[in-house]
């Protein structure tokens, strides 16, 4: 068990991945369709109510357009993209997508942007890190609950 502010943190039980993978492509799916339907004015906010944008990247194996929503975390002009996955010991399927693929396209705020995702070391991360956190504090729970080194992305407008 880690600790992360003072609170223990359990890790995911890997049997329960298959699982909750399953429902997170669920939840997705219906997270981007409403979203685009209602031009962004819907499931926009996380229940703790960060931000939400659409990132548009092309599938690192089939080369298709894919889009999932993240949490929208600003940086002057750049976008901070957390590859959390809430922790759990794998990274997201859409990490090696932007790592293949780094250029993708941001929608947030009504308008979609053309952008280059760097993955940042770990002084970059250093760096960015407390941004991140100042968005969605649950990523400390989530850094703590696993031995990976969650990855971050920064985004620049291309």
């Amino acid at each position: 068990m880690n600790v992360a502010a003072g609170k223990p943190v359990k890790p995911i039980d890997p049997r329960l991945n298959g699982l909750i993978r399953a429902m997170m492509k669920l939840y997705t799916r219906l997270n981007v369709f409403v979203y685009r339907m209602s031009s962004g004015r819907l499931m926009n906010r996380f229940p703790n109510g960060s931000p939400i944008c659409l990132v548009t990247m092309t599938g690192a194996k089939t080369g298709h357009k894919r889009i999932i929503p993240l949490i929208y975390i600003p940086h002057g002009e750049e976008v901070i993209l957390v590859a959390s996955q809430g922790g759990m010991s794998t990274h997201p399927l859409w990490f090696y997508n932007i790592r293949t693929n780094p250029e993708i396209a941001i929608t947030a705020e009504g308008r979609t942007r053309r952008m280059l995702a760097r993955l940042v070391d770990d002084a970059g991360k250093a760096a960015v890190w407390p941004v991140a956190v100042a968005a969605y504090p649950a990523f400390v729970d989530y850094q703590s609950r696993t031995t990976r080194n969650i990855p971050v992305f920064v985004c620049t407008p291309i």
